[in-house]
């Protein structure tokens, strides 16, 4: 992982290089602390880690590294059921997600399948870059309370028909 951190700062590095713009410690920070999240992380706990690490910075320099970071391909941005969230992606720059509609957890999966399939896909026009798969369901997780939480509503149910009728 401390390779892919070094890289991506030398794509920083060099465009900014390129475009004249300044290469402050706050991109860099960020950027930072963008790659040190294993999974999907919001604005609000980039901000966190940021402040726990004593490097805060206003929420305009989060949204416009953020911005500038997606444009270079080293940050995918999510519109998921529960809100914005970012992903450092500078290795796969195509992603399959299951999301649960429940609780909102995301995760990856692993399906060469589909990225083949789109590799091979020829498209009329345009030149893929890159894709984003988001399949919705229940985790197991949530399956598992709702098996529990429709077991129990059925005991009580048959708890207070064996109460009504020894009432009678």
């Amino acid at each position: 992982m401390d390779d892919v951190k070094v890289e991506v700062k030398q794509i920083l590095t060099q465009y900014l290089e390129q475009n004249n713009m300044r290469k402050t410690v706050e991109r860099f920070a960020v950027l930072e602390a963008a790659y040190s999240f294993g999974t999907f992380f919001t604005i609000e706990e980039l901000n966190d880690i940021l402040e726990r690490k004593s490097f805060p910075v206003s929420r305009a320099t989060l949204y416009n590294s953020l911005k500038l970071f997606q444009m270079l391909q080293l940050v995918v941005c999510h519109r998921l059921n529960d809100g914005t969230k970012y992903e450092a992606t500078y290795i796969r720059h195509s992603n399959c997600h299951q999301i649960c509609t429940m609780c909102g957890k995301v995760s990856d999966v692993d399906s060469r399948k589909i990225a083949e399939t789109v590799e091979n896909t020829r498209f009329k026009r345009f030149r893929r870059e890159s894709f984003s798969l988001y399949v919705y369901g229940i985790c197991s997780s949530c399956q598992a309370k709702m098996t529990r939480e429709r077991n129990r509503k059925s005991k009580e149910k048959v708890a207070n028909k064996k109460n009504k009728h020894n009432k009678k």
